[in-house]
């Protein structure tokens, strides 16, 4: 079976590049795809794979500021065809899945590992505000974004088989794509996460300090509660949520990968009051056995047991996550059971399911393109 790897764009890291990591171990022979290829703010492993960029890749400027550039991504795949490979493995949250696939001659079978539908079309407003965009922008951006879901879901048509990181992400595909999928999580190296003897009485948050990861509401819920909240991350909320938190708020800003997983095995409880697709941080707390309280919604309700490895709050607002720092503080948790639920989300189950199921569907499409050639 010759398999091609198809990925986004590689000009930064991120949860996208951890699942691409590991479909390399899993495939270390396939060339990978990519629109773009910042070759020197690649890790150096990188270097040793199979890149091919597309023609994007020598647009100016466009490594450190691809989204001008959103509109000829679409061209830029219909460009590459891999119809001579047997699997193509799309790893895709933006415009890849319109890779070519197909030829008179010739099919591969194209599986795609959605980590999200391209939430720039399909979620514009929220991206707008995100990035900033006035009313003009959005405005006079309006026509494209009509044009780019059309090709959008014109692309997710020309694959065979879905794949979901979450159950939110199924509910996505089903939504702007209209197709079915089945939902493989994403890989966690657990490894590196294990329960202590002894805990501390702080609770944490590990993340980007962006303002959609709501890092604003656990402050103002930890400023009424009193309690001791340490933050470890940075970025370009940072300096206005220092301004919001009160003296039991402290900040640690970047700590370094060797330190993290003793600060989240002595945390008393791991906060993550963001809407995410999935969300690897609560599992690496769970993986530690530290139970964690979440907003019920996104990915957290496929990782998150409510009342035996955490507890949901179900309202963005500051009361209810207060109600659920309180109801959390009345459960004994098991960091046995909070630990085995992790497990569930490990690396090595990952692949065991995704190869599991690319050996099915291949052998089926096999038979299949051999009953056509034969008929």
């Amino acid at each position: 079976m010759e398999l091609a790897l198809v990925h986004d764009w590689l000009n930064q890291l991120g949860g996208a590049e951890a699942v691409l990591e590991t479909l390399v171990q899993l495939y270390p022979r396939a060339p990978i795809y990519t629109s773009i290829y910042w070759r020197d703010e690649m890790p150096p492993q990188y270097l040793k794979w199979d890149i091919h960029p597309t023609w994007l890749n020598h647009a100016p400027g466009i490594y450190q500021h691809h989204q001008p550039y959103f509109a000829l991504y679409p061209s830029a795949w219909m460009s590459v065809n891999l119809s001579r490979y047997d699997v193509v493995l799309s790893n895709k949250s933006g415009f890849c899945h319109g890779v070519g696939t197909r030829t008179r001659r010739r099919a591969a079978l194209h599986i795609c590992y959605c980590l999200a539908p391209t939430r720039y079309v399909w979620n514009f407003d929220d991206y707008a505000s995100g990035e900033g965009l006035g009313r003009a922008a959005r405005l006079a951006m309006r026509p494209l974004i009509t044009a780019l879901k059309k090709w959008d879901f014109k692309a997710a048509q020309q694959v065979d088989y879905f794949i979901a990181i979450s159950r939110e992400i199924q509910d996505r595909i089903t939504r702007y794509y209209h197709r079915d999928s089945i939902v493989i999580h994403p890989p966690v190296d657990i490894r590196r996460y294990k329960p202590q003897s002894r805990v501390g009485d702080y609770y944490l948050i590990v993340s980007r300090l962006i303002p959609y990861k709501r890092i604003d509401l656990a402050i103002q819920a930890f400023n009424e509660l009193g309690l001791p909240l340490v933050i470890a991350g940075s970025g370009r909320d940072q300096a206005r949520l220092e301004k919001l938190a009160k003296p039991n708020v402290q900040f640690l800003g970047r700590v370094p990968e060797a330190d993290l997983p003793d600060l989240i095995a002595r945390a008393r409880g791991f906060i993550f009051p963001g809407h995410e697709d999935f969300g690897i941080a609560p599992v690496e707390a769970q993986a530690s056995g530290r139970p964690v309280i979440a907003y019920g919604a996104g990915g957290a309700l496929d990782t998150v047991i409510d009342g035996q490895t955490g507890v949901f709050f179900n309202d963005i607002t500051v009361e209810s996550l207060i109600d659920a720092v309180r109801r959390f503080n009345r459960i004994d948790f098991d960091p046995a059971v909070i630990r085995a639920n992790a497990e569930s989300f490990s690396t090595e189950v990952f692949q065991q399911k995704l190869t599991q199921f690319i050996n099915n569907k291949y052998a089926e499409f096999a038979d299949t393109q051999h009953v056509m050639r034969n008929p």
